[in-house]
């Protein structure tokens, strides 16, 4: 099990980041969430099997059809209890 806690810079708001986060999420099998940032960013915390969290990753890079991704920031952590399913947060 991996969990990462990821920054997204560059244009990720306004180009279906989050939806399409969270629909790579639910077809690899991970966990998590995503939301904007106050500063135009994305977030996202993702965990599961390791394979699939650096899918997840990779696809990160450079996300949906519009979007320009000009940084990762990339922080390990340690997983969470009960999280279950990908959610988009407000």
């Amino acid at each position: 099990m991996k969990a990462l806690h990821i920054k997204i810079s560059g244009r990720v708001q306004g180009v279906w980041f989050r939806a399409s986060t969270r629909e790579e999420a639910l077809d690899l099998g991970v966990n998590g969430w995503v939301r904007n940032t106050h500063d135009g960013c994305v977030e996202v915390f993702m965990q599961g099997p390791d394979e699939a969290v650096d899918r997840l990753l990779a696809w990160c890079y450079h996300g949906p059809p519009g979007a320009r991704v000009d940084d990762v920031e990339i922080e390990s952590v340690q997983p969470r209890d009960g999280l279950d399913g990908f959610t988009i947060v407000y």
